[in-house]
Parts: C-alpha cells; structure tokens; sequence
C-alpha cells in the first residue's frame, strides 16, 4: 500500500512583467533579508579599517575643518551670520547622507551581480537597505552636530546668533526626502550602469558637481539671481537650506522653490523605481 501527500502549498518565481508596480508583499517577506544586509552594508564599509565606525565621525568633523578653513577664512565666503563650524556641519548632515546613499544604491547591479545569479529576492530590497544602513551614520553625524551645538549656544558670544523651534520636528521628514532623492537617482544611474559601465569612472565627478550645486558651502540666498534656476533644478538644494533654517533658525526657502523640490523628488523616486525594476528582469542575461 502506498500513500502520496500533496503539499498543501507551492511557490511559483515569475519575472515582474508589470514594472509599474511594486511589490510590496514580497518586500515584506523578506525583511529578515533586509536586516541582514542592512548589517552588511555597515560592517563591510568599516571592514579592516583601523578606526573602524569612527570614521563616521571623523569625516564630517574634517571636512568641516577644510571648509571653515577654504571657504570661511581664506575665500571669506558669508555662512549667513552662523558660526562656520555649525554652517558646515549642517549643511554636511543632509550631504554626507545623500551622497553615500546615492554612490552606493548607483552600484546595485555591479557590485550584487554574483548574489543576483544565484539566489532569487527582490532586487528592491538591496538599495532599500543601503538607505537604511546609512542612517546609521547619518544618527552619529546629528549627535556631533547638536554637541557642537550646544557649545555655540551655551558657552560662546554666538549663542544669541542662532536657536531652534518646533520646526525641528519636521527633519524627519526631510530625511525622508533626501532619501527619496538618493534612492530614486541612485536607481536611474545603477539601471543604466548596467548596460553602460563607463558611468562607474563619471560617478565620483557626478558627485562633485552636485556638490557645488548644493548650497552646502553657501547660503541659498547668496546665490545670484541669474543662477537661480540651477538650484530649482536641484531638488537637494532648498532641503539643506530648510535644515539649516529648522535646526539652526538661519535660511530662507522661497515656497515655489519648495515645490518643485517636492515634485522633482516624486519623479526621481518613481523613474527610479520603474525603470530598475524594468532592468532587473535582463540584466543577468547581460552580465
């Protein structure tokens, strides 16, 4: 006598034919592999270094350094009436973030194409957990910011010069649109590294220049009227400024600037969203 059982259930991998949609279901179910390289991200970037996590402080303290130094002292640049210091280290806060993010989620597909031939998950869950990893940093980054801040507020003559309000609760929400920014441009640039790798040698200039464009170094309000529209173009330029003006009470974000911020973060992160997921169905095939 012989007996079969039937399982009650099977799983079927199909290729996302709609890359219109998200699967959102399958991300769900696979956050322990979120987690998982969430952890990776941030150990592998510390990995056999001799400061190991503290190079996440100090980079953004030495960069603060070379700016007040460059661009303060010698180039005699306006810091808005701030201590240099705190203008810096604000201005670094939503930078550090985005540019991290951004350099790593643009190398998605070249840097995870052995794990994608083996192993199937959604591919999202990659650059999502490049996101999140970097808040890791970004966390260390706010505590020596508001260290720096309470010794300009309390114990020096500039104390008078800057504060905070209730909008301090809204950086969140900034964070979550510089993440928006990052991963949604980071997309684009992975998708077409895929196909193009010469844009893994015009990353690091990508970055600079967008650097520039970025009132990091500068106040939004000194940036000369004929070049205004570069900084409507650049949905990261009025998020630094609005740090600046919620977590230091200095900056000014015209509205219709604000705006199209907002509108040309939603267009990055679903062009970016789109077209990666539209990639991802043959780029093993190209590899």
């Amino acid at each position: 006598m012989t007996t079969s059982q039937e399982s009650d259930f099977e799983i079927r991998i199909r290729p996302n034919q709609n890359w219109l949609r998200v699967d959102l279901r399958a991300l769900w179910e696979f956050r322990d592999l979120l987690a998982l390289l969430v952890r990776r991200d941030f150990v592998a970037r510390y990995q056999q270094t001799a400061l190991g996590p503290a190079w996440a402080i100090v980079q953004p303290l030495v960069m603060t350094l070379v700016f007040t130094l460059v661009f303060a002292r010698f180039a005699g640049i306006s810091t808005n009436g701030l201590p240099p210091v705190l203008f810096y280290l604000c201005g670094l806060l939503a930078w550090n973030y985005h540019a991290q993010t951004f350099q790593l989620t643009a190398g998605t597909f070249t840097n995870n194409a052995e794990l994608f031939g083996k192993v199937y998950f959604p591919r999202l869950v990659v650059p999502f957990a490049i996101v999140l990893s970097n808040l890791i940093a970004f966390a260390i980054e706010v505590a020596i910011f508001f260290l720096f801040w309470l010794y300009f507020k309390f114990f020096t003559s500039a104390g008078a010069q800057f504060g905070t309000d209730a909008r301090i609760f809204l950086v969140p929400l900034l964070l979550v649109q510089v993440a928006a920014i990052s991963a949604g441009s980071g997309l684009i640039v992975a998708s077409c590294t895929a196909k193009y790798r010469d844009l893994r040698h015009a990353l690091p200039l990508i970055v600079q220049v967008w650097l520039y464009l970025t009132p990091v170094i500068y106040p939004l309000s000194k940036v000369p009227a004929r070049w205004q529209w570069a900084m409507v173009l650049n949905p990261l330029a009025p998020v630094v400024e609005a740090m600046r003006l919620f977590l230091l009470g200095r900056g000014s974000v015209p509205t219709g600037q604000y705006v199209c911020s907002i509108v040309l973060t939603a267009f990055l992160f679903l062009a970016g969203v789109m077209i990666f997921q539209r990639t991802e169905r043959t780029f093993i095939d190209t590899v």
